[in-house]
């Protein structure tokens, strides 16, 4: 369910300021969304998962509440990384 260290590495390199920034807001609220991708996958395969469906939520309970700190803090940025995601549609 993890995510692979080639593409955690990609993710950082296109959201953050740099290779090493991952505390930065929108490059967690990005892997998160990427975690949230594949277990959503997973939820949909295995219906009967009831732990992942629950560690589903509480992701996007997190990326919920990291957006919303983004959007008081950064508008122009939430609107953004909004976009990139490719979330609210």
């Amino acid at each position: 369910m993890a995510l692979n260290k080639e593409s955690a590495e990609k993710i950082v390199a296109n959201f953050g300021k740099n290779e090493k920034d991952t505390g930065a807001t929108e490059v967690q609220i990005a892997l998160l969304t990427e975690r949230i991708n594949q277990l959503t996958n997973h939820c949909k395969q295995f219906k009967k998962d009831k732990s992942g469906q629950r560690g589903l939520l509480i992701l996007v309970g997190k990326r919920r509440r990291m957006l919303k700190y983004i959007q008081r803090t950064n508008l122009e940025g939430y609107r953004k990384l909004i976009k990139e995601l490719g979330l609210r549609k």
